[in-house]
């Protein structure tokens, strides 16, 4: 009997085992995980890899406030796209989407599910994303991303527990095709111009982004007006 009951456990066990993960309740968790967070502000380094351009590290400030407010503070440095500083889910998120869940697999010793995301929206500017979702925590380790016009990139995250007991990112990897990505990737024209010609006689090459975040204050209260001084600016 003993056997039999052991034989049955095992046989629904696999069944539940093969059935395939739900995506949506996935991607829900990881929202519900980012939705605790009213607004942050964080100190961030910037060094950027790319063989025909020499820049110096630079550093700069980040503020975010819930839903989608989103402000960088760099003297004379301007660098896009947003998509590699601004690492919240909704970036990827904010429109009516199909997902998959693919597999799950490792990395850096955590299971992630792998999720594919795709966009129902003509207008919308991500053809397709592919995110490594960390199965205990509720955050995004890795995105695979192809986004228009600037091409192809991939983001790698990862994270601290800060003292108010929130998992955001201490270092993130930001790769990306630099076709397209980094005609504005400085505010001097001068130096837009420079990059224009510099791509346009090189094969297409990828570069690298490298961020180092320190000093994170969260649900601070943040004012409307650190983001309002962004929109003067535009």
């Amino acid at each position: 009997m003993k056997i039999g009951t052991i034989l049955i456990f095992i046989f629904f066990s696999s069944i539940v085992h093969l059935q395939p993960k739900d995506p949506e309740t996935i991607l829900e968790g990881v929202k519900k995980e980012f939705e605790k967070i009213e607004d942050y502000q964080v100190d961030v380094k910037i060094k950027i890899d790319v063989d025909f351009l020499k820049m110096p590290d630079r550093e700069a400030t980040i503020y975010y406030k819930k839903p989608d407010k989103f402000y960088i503070d760099s003297e004379n440095f301007a660098m896009l796209p947003k998509s590699g500083l601004n690492f919240s889910p909704f970036g990827f998120l904010n429109y009516k989407y199909t997902s998959f869940y693919e597999k799950e697999d490792t990395i850096n010793g955590r299971q992630t599910y792998v999720i594919k995301v795709i966009p129902l929206e003509g207008d919308a500017d991500v053809i397709i994303s592919t995110l490594w979702i960390d199965t205990k925590r509720n955050i995004i380790l890795k995105v695979e991303s192809s986004k228009k016009p600037q091409g192809n990139f991939t983001i790698d995250l990862n994270y601290l527990k800060t003292s108010e007991g929130f998992w955001l990112p201490y270092s993130l990897v930001f790769t990306f095709t630099i076709e397209g990505s980094l005609y504005q990737a400085m505010s001097r024209e001068s130096i837009q111009k420079e990059i224009d010609s510099k791509i346009k006689s090189e094969e297409k090459k990828t570069g690298k982004v490298y961020l180092t975040y320190s000093n994170y204050k969260v649900n601070i209260g943040l004012p409307d007006s650190i983001f309002e001084k962004k929109d003067s600016e535009k």
